[in-house]
């Protein structure tokens, strides 16, 4: 599903080709495996010579110990050090999406990162929020789905990291068909002025 959902060139960005991408995954194979059906992870770069690199893990149970792990706790258990970790909306024509952001480093190298997680077709913020949409499915007899969707860039300006990681998820929006852009990122048709 996810390799055929996410295109691999829109606007200005194009996927670069796996023997020249480097994807820093800080989870481990078998964690993926046991939290995830379908991973997804890619490097895209645009005309400037930015690279972005995408990872949309997909879990279709999310309940309890199955939930997708927080970036800020994988990334510091492989080597990683977490400076700053904040909470701010990613603007794109669709809306905004409830994302935090990630300052992180290992040695010289800083990757500035900025993640959301979906449940259904909804943005989940908090813990709290994943527990009430899990209990209103389960409520339902439905088991709760998710998804991890992440963006970051090697990138010594969290900044400029930011303002591109925007960019970029605005960009890939834009490319979706309205139901694939609402599973990915809990948002609907185009959002009115004002």
């Amino acid at each position: 599903m996810l390799e055929t959902v996410v295109p691999r060139q829109f606007g200005d960005w194009r996927e670069l080709p796996a023997e020249t991408a480097q994807v820093v995954n800080p989870q481990t194979q078998q964690l993926l495996d046991k939290l995830y059906s379908q991973v997804l992870s890619r490097t895209y770069i645009n005309s400037a010579g930015y690279r972005i690199m995408l990872s949309i893990a997909y879990g279709d149970d999310q309940r309890g110990d199955l939930a997708a792990h927080k970036p800020e706790i994988c990334y510091p258990a492989q080597g990683f050090e977490l400076n700053e970790k904040f909470d701010s909306p990613v603007k794109t024509p669709f809306g905004s999406i409830d994302a935090r952001r990630l300052d992180t480093s290992r040695g010289r190298y800083k990757e500035p990162v900025t993640y959301w997680f979906t449940m259904g077709d909804e943005a989940v913020k908090s813990n709290l929020e994943r527990r009430i949409v899990e209990v209103r499915l389960g409520l339902t007899g439905q088991i709760p789905d998710g998804l991890l969707f992440r963006v970051s860039s090697p990138d010594p300006q969290s900044s400029r990291a930011y303002g591109l990681h925007d960019a970029f998820v605005a960009e890939l929006l834009r490319a979706l068909s309205a139901t694939d852009r609402k599973r990915l990122s809990g948002l609907g048709p185009v959002a009115s002025p004002g």
